[in-house]
């Protein structure tokens, strides 16, 4: 009668370290991942904004027409064929073990005008990329306001 009762936590506990054996939790703060890739992808041609939201409220039209070059020396220019901004733009490994979503890379995007471009100016955590689109989130510290924007290749 005792084995009877051992069986079901015997069965517990091997569904729990085969669960945990299977987990896609890969959070290994050790390890840096290589910024080459997504650097090499936005290297490539000008890109444009196709959605921006600060803390719930869609600001997408604030960057229509501008397209974005994302050049050597970490030289960032916006133009729309009239108005032209410069700015600075790297992605980096982030070692610090901050369990952001960004798998350790910070793109990092600054711009002191004008006031709209300004809002880009974050330590951005890569959601996705591929070689036409990069979405990228930052969670303010401060109010714990989310901002999400997405650059598409043109």
């Amino acid at each position: 009668m005792k084995t009877l009762r051992l069986i079901p936590l015997l069965a517990a506990l091997f569904m729990l370290n085969v669960a945990s054996m299977c987990s896609s939790d890969d959070d290994n703060s050790n390890s840096s991942q290589d910024p080459t890739p997504v650097i090499n992808t936005v290297n490539s041609g000008t890109w444009r904004i196709t959605f921006f939201e600060d803390s719930g409220t869609n600001e997408t039209s604030h960057f229509t027409g501008y397209n974005f070059t994302f050049g050597p020396g970490n030289a960032l220019t916006a133009t729309n064929g009239t108005n032209s901004y410069t700015g600075t733009w790297s992605v980096i490994s982030d070692d610090s073990g901050d369990d952001s979503p960004s798998n350790d890379l910070d793109f990092n995007i600054a711009f002191s005008t004008p006031a709209d471009f300004t809002d880009l100016t974050e330590d951005w955590n890569i959601i996705t990329y591929t070689s036409t689109k990069i979405q990228l989130v930052h969670v303010s510290g401060g109010n714990g306001g989310t901002d999400y924007v997405t650059f598409e290749k043109n």
